[in-house]
């Protein structure tokens, strides 16, 4: 049995990941979370108190995170500033959370010689064309287009520096695009599902030829613990289902699968520098760990998800009315 410190473990992926970890392993899990408004406190309900506590406070407190790092055995970094509408509104907390809280973590695990494992994202390397074959590998330079991005990327290189000059035991993860349960309803797939909900029509940026290679967050969480069990130190591995969609080709499935016409949905203003295609080769993951995808079907992993929205409005409704205004000002 472990001891592990999850940061960012309110957030979307996180909770779900530290219900996985108690759920198919033996392990305790601290939570570290600074429960801002990504950050859910009830997305953790229900959990073990005997194996599970939370923490809230910053992954930027040197002292809070000295003192949590030294007392476990892992720690697997999620917390993450993560929209990139609001990185072009307000760059400053992707810089402080992403960097500087990497940064913090980095330090802390280096002093008391702990294992530690990063989570980031795809949209560090940058955008693929529509038609281009190509998808991202390990070796793919990095490219981000936006701040949140970029302090993803940064964060990456940070841990690459620290593995190389300091000897920290660090693995790295970049996955493609999550959807599933707990997710915030400002996101892409939670937000449409939740609007048909209250009768709204989704709403589809610009043409919606944008592509995402969606992944459920389950089979994210189950590659991640394979990662952290029998990944190689100071490797980066990416992520990825095979679950290349455009997002009108999304908007239509959900619809489909609620019971409305596949064409119920309104154009809105696209996002700017919105990236045209992410794609990931997760060839390495496949043959070095074995991983393979429970939700290999998009379609499936789309319908649990619209269960969970359906059968959780508690969890979700709070934060609708609020998350829908902000868009209004967007034309969004």
């Amino acid at each position: 049995m472990s001891t592990l410190l999850v940061t960012g473990g309110a957030g979307f992926i996180g909770s779900n990941f530290v219900r996985h970890v108690l759920e198919n392993t033996d392990h305790s899990v601290t939570v570290l979370d600074a429960l801002t408004y990504a950050g859910n406190e009830s997305s953790l309900d229900g959990l073990p108190a005997s194996r599970f506590r939370l923490v809230e406070g910053s992954i930027c407190d040197p002292r809070l995170v000295d003192d949590l790092v030294g007392a476990h055995d892992l720690t697997v970094h999620f917390a993450a500033e993560s929209h990139n509408d609001n990185s072009l509104n307000d760059p400053s907390p992707f810089i402080q959370t992403n960097l500087v809280g990497t940064f913090e973590l980095l330090e802390a695990v280096r002093r008391h010689e702990k294992r530690y494992h990063h989570v980031s994202t795809d949209e560090v390397y940058g955008d693929l064309e529509l038609d281009d074959p190509a998808k991202f590998t390990e070796t793919t330079p990095y490219n981000p287009s936006s701040p949140y991005s970029a302090s993803k990327a940064g964060s990456d290189l940070l841990v690459r520096a620290w593995v190389r000059s300091f000897g920290v035991q660090a693995t790295i993860s970049n996955c493609s695009n999550n959807y599933g349960p707990y997710q915030h309803v400002e996101k892409f797939i939670p937000r449409q599902i939740t609007n048909l909900i209250d009768g709204i029509h989704p709403k589809l940026y610009g043409a919606g030829l944008n592509v995402r290679d969606w992944i459920h967050v389950d089979d994210h969480n189950a590659a991640v613990l394979d990662i952290i069990d029998r990944g190689q130190i100071g490797e980066t591995y990416l992520i990825g289902a095979d679950g290349e969609q455009n997002n009108k080709t999304v908007i239509e499935l959900i619809l489909t699968l609620m019971g409305q016409p596949a064409d119920a949905y309104d154009h809105v203003n696209d996002r700017p520098g919105h990236d045209m295609r992410y794609a990931i080769d997760a060839t390495r993951l496949r043959d070095e760990l074995g991983w393979r995808p429970r939700y290999a079907d998009f379609a499936s992993g789309l319908a649990a998800t619209i269960d969970w929205y359906r059968a959780n409005e508690a969890w979700w409704r709070p934060m609708k009315a609020a998350t829908e205004a902000k868009y209004a000002k967007t034309g969004q």
